[in-house]
């Protein structure tokens, strides 16, 4: 098997690295918040967070990015994670990449998620010459579609029932924002 470049990104205030197996009490102790997890089906268990973390490394190999582990310059600890993904589910607009965040709320309103999800963006479009980014959450999510607006991304009027989650589900509609490499060059150059 051929070896795959991983990147490592840096940021005024963070690391975006590779997980290692010492991240492990951390990413589950965030994958089990239920402020964290507020608009996901449920909170992971330690089994569902460890296939996810297999996942996240697995991706790593193969394409040498994914979701990074978001590391405070400052004090070493795990944030949360940030980063870029190709979903695995059939969604309407796939495929796509996506772009998606994940941080320990102590760390909210800090504008940590913009400086990093901002440095995934750049990555996705100077480094991969990616076309387009997605991003999408539940309709009752109002602090990450701000996140996405501030990114500069677009709402894409074009709300959808995301396949994963039941018939009955409240978070089952979903709004759907994108990027596209001209948008942010220009956002860059201002």
């Amino acid at each position: 098997m051929k070896s795959v470049e991983v990147y490592q990104l840096e940021t005024k205030r963070c690391v975006l690295r590779c997980w290692n197996d010492a991240d492990l009490p951390a990413f589950h102790a965030l994958n089990a918040d239920p402020e964290v997890m507020r608009f996901f089906p449920a909170c992971l268990s330690p089994q569902k967070s460890d296939e996810f973390f297999t996942e996240i490394c697995k991706r790593f190999k193969e394409h040498g990015w994914g979701f990074w582990a978001i590391e405070n310059k400052a004090n070493a600890r795990l944030v949360g994670f940030v980063g870029l993904n190709i979903p695995q589910i059939p969604l309407p607009f796939s495929p796509c990449v996506e772009i998606g965040w994940r941080l320990c709320p102590r760390y909210w309103g800090q504008g940590l998620a913009f400086e990093t999800a901002s440095a995934c963006l750049n990555f996705a479009f100077m480094t991969l010459q990616l076309q387009e980014v997605v991003a999408f959450t539940s309709v009752l999510n109002k602090r990450s579609e701000a996140l996405m607006c501030r990114l500069g991304m677009e709402n894409c009027h074009n709300n959808f029932y995301h396949p994963a989650l039941s018939d009955d589900s409240p978070l089952r509609e979903h709004v759907l924002y994108k990027i596209t490499q001209v948008q942010w060059k220009l956002k860059r150059a201002l």
